[in-house]
């Protein structure tokens, strides 16, 4: 008789090395942070986990953030890693309320990278600050050997004024909240996944990025806003999740309101992804007080950037934490976190 051994084995996420799931925006992401980083980094502004930070400076409050962008193809449709540098960390600023003063950018480059294509990226993240209005104010350049890295990643820091007044940021949704969402999702990802994989749709598939400081200060001049987050990593479900367990509220959600393009539609249906869960780089969601709540759509769709803007949901007190979304044939499920990468280097 056969023996087998039926002893569980260690859970996916205790691994000895760091994996790509490490970096998705998911459950292995959030663990990462938990388990390592804020028990050694720890303190009041970093524990809230918001997209950046808000420090105090006598009487201003400035907004902080940094990011890292490692997308591959360098190039895709609608963007470029420059470009979705510049628009990722303004974007980030953007959703505390702040108005963005001024970026920072670091280069690593791999030896032997193309000086053309460099050009290329530096004239593109030039031509996003200059049409942004955020100047790129200071940066740092390192070469490594080839084959130490995968060819160029850039690192962008931003600072801004968070105006007075503005209270802005996970923890601030409350029941009642009307959820907007400026615009269809997954465009960014899939763009970027047809590029790699030599993919082609029906229609035009192209990434959303862009910077949505202007669309947040008409936003903020409409109504009350608590909450606001772009969905990048993780995309629009992690979004959900993670405002929801920092406010210690529930989410109702209908799935029959969130817009998706036909061509990204068709290509996470032929790759079997959940557009839920797909990157965004132009898109924003927003927890709005409920009197504020048409004023703010209105706002919004009067903005080029959020033109296709809708109403997808409400915050609630019951099961807090909880997301629930209403399916399109009426039944409803629990949004969680993914365990791991869907699409590793989108951003």
């Amino acid at each position: 008789m056969t023996d087998f051994n039926l002893s569980c084995p260690l859970p996916i996420s205790e691994r000895k090395t760091v994996v790509l799931g490490h970096g998705s925006g998911g459950k292995m992401s959030a663990r990462l942070i938990r388990d390592l980083f804020l028990p050694a980094f720890g303190n009041e502004v970093l524990d809230r986990l918001d997209d950046q930070a808000v420090l105090s400076a006598g009487p201003a409050r400035i907004a902080f953030t940094t990011d890292s962008f490692v997308v591959t193809p360098l190039f895709f449709p609608g963007g470029d890693i420059g470009k979705l540098a510049v628009h990722g960390t303004i974007n980030d600023l953007a959703m505390s309320g702040a108005a963005p003063l001024a970026l920072s950018a670091a280069f690593i480059l791999e030896e032997g990278f193309p000086m053309e294509e460099l050009e290329r990226v530096v004239a593109s993240m030039a031509e996003a600050s200059r049409a942004a209005g955020v100047p790129i104010a200071t940066g740092d350049t390192k070469v490594v050997p080839r084959g130490a890295a995968d060819r160029m990643f850039v690192t962008t820091s931003g600072v801004g004024l968070v105006p007075e007044g503005v209270n802005i940021g996970a923890r601030f949704a409350r029941p009642g909240d009307r959820i907007l969402l400026s615009g269809a999702i997954a465009d960014h990802g899939m763009a970027v996944m047809s590029q790699r994989e030599g993919l082609e749709f029906e229609g035009d598939l192209a990434s959303d990025t862009a910077a949505l400081h202007r669309l947040v200060a008409e936003m903020l001049e409409a109504g009350e806003i608590h909450a606001m987050r772009d969905p990048t990593r993780g995309g629009l479900g992690a979004t959900l999740v993670e405002i929801a367990a920092a406010a210690g509220i529930g989410v109702e959600a209908e799935a029959a309101a969130i817009p998706v393009h036909d061509p990204a539609r068709a290509a996470c249906e032929l790759l079997g992804i959940d557009p839920l869960f797909v990157a965004n780089e132009g898109k924003l969601a927003a927890f709005v007080a409920p009197g504020s709540a048409e004023r703010v759509l209105a706002a919004m769709r009067a903005n080029p950037l959020g033109r296709e803007a809708v109403m997808i949901g409400e915050a609630v007190a019951e099961h807090p934490g909880l997301v629930l979304l209403r399916t399109e044939v009426g039944g409803r499920r629990i949004v969680d976190l993914p365990l791991g990468e869907q699409l590793p280097r989108i951003c």
